[in-house]
């Protein structure tokens, strides 16, 4: 996530806070998705927009500490939020699409344990800075973490590995250590993300 990766798991009172405030915006975020399928003419599967009950449960590290109890976002209506999000900032599409979901699996309502929201878990700090208003909304969410990605790669002039390190521990975290910092979180979501670039590259003709 585009936090530091070595908070600790909050206390129940902030759990309860994040469960609540995920219960409050789920209405949003499925309005949202009902508004992008539309405008896309993207027909949503029965019960899409229904609203899941919100489950806490008590999952690894790098996982939402809050799980994310509604849908994945079908991909007819990510595809075209990805492929423009990624021509805008000059990225693969695959690169942000394993980005999305190694962070969230696709659940536009995931909540990380360390307040990181959305798609692409952007701290409220760094959505603020970058002009999103409703973290949930998934268009939002795309655009607003691929532009940050793309301010990554451009602070260390284009090495992935570092940027994604960054995007998950922190720029500070990795300046510090001056490479992919010696995290195993860290280092696990790196490896992750740049198997599944991997395994989505085209083949060659």
């Amino acid at each position: 996530m585009a936090s530091a990766a070595l908070a600790q798991q909050p206390p129940r009172d902030a759990l309860a806070k994040a469960i609540s405030q995920q219960r409050v915006s789920a209405a949003r975020q499925r309005e949202s998705i009902v508004k992008q399928a539309e405008t896309l003419g993207v027909r949503l599967p029965p019960g899409a927009a229904e609203s899941p009950p919100v489950v806490e449960t008590s999952t690894a590290a790098s996982a939402p500490a809050v799980a994310p109890s509604c849908d994945p976002i079908p991909d007819a209506t990510a595809a075209p939020l990805i492929e423009s999000a990624a021509k805008q900032q000059d990225l693969e599409p695959r690169l942000l699409r394993a980005i999305i979901e190694q962070e969230s699996g696709f659940r536009p309502c995931a909540i990380s344990s360390k307040g990181a929201k959305g798609l692409m878990q952007l701290m409220p700090e760094t959505a603020q800075d970058l002009g999103v208003l409703d973290s949930f909304d998934p268009g939002q969410s795309i655009e607003a973490g691929a532009k940050y990605f793309r301010q990554l790669m451009t602070k260390y002039h284009g090495n992935l590995e570092r940027a994604l390190a960054a995007y998950n521990a922190g720029p500070t975290t990795v300046d510090q250590a001056g490479g992919v910092p010696d995290i195993a979180e860290t280092r696990q979501y790196v490896e992750a993300i740049l198997r599944k670039v991997e395994a989505n590259k085209p083949v060659s003709k």
